[in-house]
């Protein structure tokens, strides 16, 4: 209804079925329904995701500088600050760069932790951002996510009492 609205960045160049309804939008790929987002009322107007886009910007950052609806991938103003900031000290290309290293971490881990992280380092006095620092700050390694899990063992014999016990109710 003339207005835009991003999918996943693994849909580009594919075709999928818009369905529209009162107050949502239904895409449909390959008989199965990919997402699902509010109605935006109007025309011209535009509803894009950066979790939707962040991959296919990571893999090609100088479209970023030029990315029609580039306001949208600032999801908070802490993120368009540390941007800012970011430009400022490494330049237009590695800051842009960076930044997009740090949107794919809000995408792919948590939007809020990684805002609260750009809250505190912007507070501080160096002003310092990196996205590997975020990373470190996140407690990631290598994409994945830390995460010590013992499993107790499990007696086997209990099991086999349980077999050998007569029944108790017939």
């Amino acid at each position: 209804d003339r207005n835009a609205y991003s999918v996943p960045s693994r849909l580009i160049g594919e075709q999928v079925e818009a369905r529209l309804y009162m107050d949502t939008v239904e895409v449909w790929y390959g008989q199965r329904k990919v997402e699902q987002m509010p109605r935006l009322r109007g025309r011209r107007k535009h509803r894009v995701d950066y979790r939707h886009i962040i991959d296919w910007l990571v893999r090609k950052p100088g479209a970023f500088e030029h990315y029609r609806y580039r306001d949208e991938l600032f999801p908070t103003s802490r993120f368009r600050m540390a941007f800012d900031l970011l430009q400022e000290k490494l330049g237009l290309l590695h800051g842009s760069k960076e930044y997009l290293k740090i949107l794919e971490l809000a995408a792919k881990d948590s939007e809020v932790k990684v805002d609260d992280i750009l809250r505190d380092r912007l507070e501080k006095a160096d002003g310092e951002i990196t996205a590997q620092e975020i990373e470190a700050l996140l407690g990631l390694n290598g994409g994945k996510a830390v995460r010590d899990v013992q499993v107790a063992a499990v007696d086997l014999e209990l099991f086999d009492q349980l077999c050998d016990a007569p029944e108790v109710l017939q």
